[in-house]
């Protein structure tokens, strides 16, 4: 990404920011962790937030992170905090492009999410694939899927992932699926850069058990 883009993807991220602090500023503390599932530390005036056994701390006054936080995670976090309003999650599983607003935009994110998992699973095994999930906090359930995987990237937010591993006939295959629930915590478009994120802690994860393998 050059300067330009840079420099406008920051002024993007700062103003939809600004908005976001502006919706939460005059909500009760104890209202959003009691619709989202983050723990309020009164005595602290933070939210803790808990992703994929990542912590982190959102003050209550400015709703910005004490932690080093992937700024657009941050601004889905506060989405999320805006627009949480305590619905259960459904054990029913949606894809993106079945998300309320999703027909264009998450059909085709399905398509890529799709291209993406298979990318991922190529050439790996198993266990090894297990093995860096969990590191993520990965629960695993079972299903007619070769390996079902449920991450908590929120509380009120977890994705499933099916993958079907690959044998003498096809390649690894894999489907990233949402909550029925899914629409009433966040938007199709905030969905769509919560995948990404999890496609980058995979290979995150990927690279710190490639390392230590071969360490």
């Amino acid at each position: 990404m050059n300067r330009d883009a840079q420099g406008q993807n920051q002024r993007a991220y700062l103003e939809m920011l600004k908005i976001a602090q502006g919706r939460l500023k005059n909500r009760s503390a104890e209202e959003i962790a009691e619709k989202t599932g983050l723990i309020y530390r009164r005595e602290d005036g933070v939210f803790q937030a808990a992703s994929m056994n990542q912590e982190y701390e959102i003050s209550c006054i400015d709703f910005l992170c004490r932690q080093e936080i992937d700024q657009w995670f941050h601004l889905v976090l506060l989405h999320y905090m805006d627009l949480g309003d305590g619905t259960p999650v459904s054990k029913k599983l949606i894809t993106f492009g079945e998300m309320k607003d999703g027909l264009i935009r998450g059909t085709k994110y399905d398509r890529t999410m799709d291209q993406e998992i298979k990318k991922f699973l190529k050439d790996k095994e198993p266990d090894q694939v297990k093995t860096v999930w969990k590191t993520l906090g990965a629960e695993f359930v079972s299903s007619r899927a070769d390996l079902c995987a449920v991450f908590p990237f929120l509380p009120r937010f977890p994705l499933t992932v099916n993958v079907w591993f690959a044998d003498d006939e096809f390649e690894a295959t894999g489907k990233m699926l949402l909550s029925r629930t899914a629409d009433r915590y966040l938007t199709v478009e905030d969905a769509v850069i919560v995948g990404d994120i999890v496609l980058n802690r995979w290979k995150e994860a990927w690279g710190r058990y490639h390392r230590e393998d071969r360490a």
